[in-house]
Order: structure tokens, then sequence, then C-alpha cells
């Protein structure tokens, strides 16, 4: 009995420690998240402030703080944190060999907040990627796609890639293009669209809608139509004046063409 008593002598300590480190993880999970949120929502709720640097300098703290509760739990089992850094300064060369598509992510997402390429709620499409910019953090960037599909994307490749901001400018131009057919009236058809342009309140006046003849092509005359809106109408504008102006062509008589056959008889 004397030597199993000493053993579990032994393990009690042990045992105790085990059990402060995984409170004290638990405890510091809750801690920094708890922190984080509240960092997050004080930004958000303060109109001069970015929500973007709000969410990147909440996920900062977050990770300082559960890298505090890892050294305390170290010091549990008598680590010492210079012993740690010791430890750390031997193994950088490893650990930087092994963690260095992360260090890069890490150090992509500071030069993404310093620059500002996209901010939370632009729509982008990076290297190819397209979403609207849901979360920035330290190591990745989350878009949503239209049909609400998540997609992440590494900082390292988002900043590497080419990143087109589509949210930027607070404006935007919506190009349209119909084709009519070779026997009805361009200049007739080119009123339609400046009419029902000018009496879209959407469509802003200046510039003014433009629209012109830009190509005669196989089977059409193509007039294209340049309008200038607000960057959030853009779509609605690009649908709805597509379908307004076709049902005006039917109206008045102008024909939109489709690719065709024509049959010629010749007689002998």
């Amino acid at each position: 009995m004397g030597p199993i008593m000493d053993t579990m002598g032994g393990f009690g300590p042990l045992a105790f420690n085990a059990i402060k480190a995984i409170v004290l993880l638990v405890v510091g999970w809750i801690v920094a998240g708890a922190i984080s949120g509240m960092v997050r929502r004080r930004v958000q709720a303060n109109p001069r402030l970015d929500d973007t640097l709000g969410n990147f300098v909440a996920s900062i703290l977050k990770w300082v703080i559960l890298i505090i509760v890892l050294i305390a739990v170290l010091g549990l089992f008598g680590i010492e944190a210079t012993s740690l850094v010791a430890i750390l300064g031997a193994a950088t060369l490893a650990i930087g060999l092994a963690l260095q598509g992360t260090l890069s992510d890490l150090a992509a997402g500071f030069m993404l907040i310093l620059f500002r390429p996209y901010k939370l709620g632009q729509y982008v499409d990076i290297g190819g990627t397209a979403g609207t910019v849901a979360d920035l953090n330290l190591f990745f960037t989350e878009l949503t796609t239209p049909d609400n599909v998540q997609i992440i994307v590494p900082n390292g490749q988002a900043w590497g890639a080419v990143i087109t901001n589509y949210s930027h400018h607070a404006t935007r131009r919506c190009d349209l293009m119909f084709g009519i057919d070779y026997d009805d009236d361009a200049d007739k058809a080119m009123k339609i669209i400046t009419d029902l342009a000018e009496a879209d309140s959407r469509v802003h006046s200046d510039p003014a809608p433009w629209v012109r003849v830009t190509n005669l092509g196989d089977s059409s005359v193509d007039l294209t139509a340049r309008l200038w809106c607000d960057a959030g109408d853009y779509w609605d504008i690009k649908f709805e004046l597509t379908k307004t102006v076709k049902e005006a062509f039917d109206e008045k008589g102008i024909s939109i063409p489709y690719p065709h056959s024509v049959e010629i008889q010749k007689t002998g």
C-alpha cells in the first residue's frame, strides 16, 4: 500500500494543476470572446469609427488574451515565462518554416487593414472570387456570395491578388445593350430608351443618360445605353429597365431580332 499511496500522492498535485489549467483555459476563452465581442459592438455603435477596424482590433485582443492565458497555464506546470521565451527563441526557425503560410496571412492582414482595399459590407472580387465582405480578421477574409455561400480567403492570397471593389465609389455606370432590327427606326428606339431612363428617379441626370448606336451586328443594330446611378441601385436599374425597354419596344413596334435563317429560292 505504501508505494501505491506514494504514487497517488505524486499524481495529486499534477491532477489538481491539470484541472486548474482546464478551468483557466475555459474561463480565458470565454473572457477573450466576451471582450472581443464588446469591442466589436462598441465600434459598430460609434458612427465615427470604421467597422472593419473594430473587427480587426477585436480579433487582435482575443488572440492576445488567449496567449496570456496560455502562458499562465504553462506556469501552473512550472514553466516560467522567461523559459518559455527562451524555448520559443530556440525554435523560431522551425516555427517560421512550419507556419510561414500563417505568418504570411498575419502580415497580409495588417496590410489589408492599413491600406483598406475593402471594408465590411462591400461587394468585392478577390482574384476571381466575388462576394460581400462579412469578416476581416488576422488570418482570413470571409466573403458571402449573393446566394448565401460562405467563402474563406486567406489574407495572404487576398493581398497578393487583384482586388475589384464594386462598392468603393458611391456611384456606378450601368451599361445596357439592345439590338433592334435593321428595318426599324434607330432614332425612335434611342428616344424610347432615353425617355425611360430620364423618367426613372434612380438614374442620375448628371451625367445625363447616353444612348448611341455602337455596333452593326450580323442580324441587329446594337444600341448601348450608359446610365449613372447610386451603387446600391445598380442591379435593380439594370434588370427593371431591361424589362421596361422591351415592353416599350413591343408597344411601339420596335423589333428585337434573334438569330434565324432566311431561305432564298431562285428560279432558273
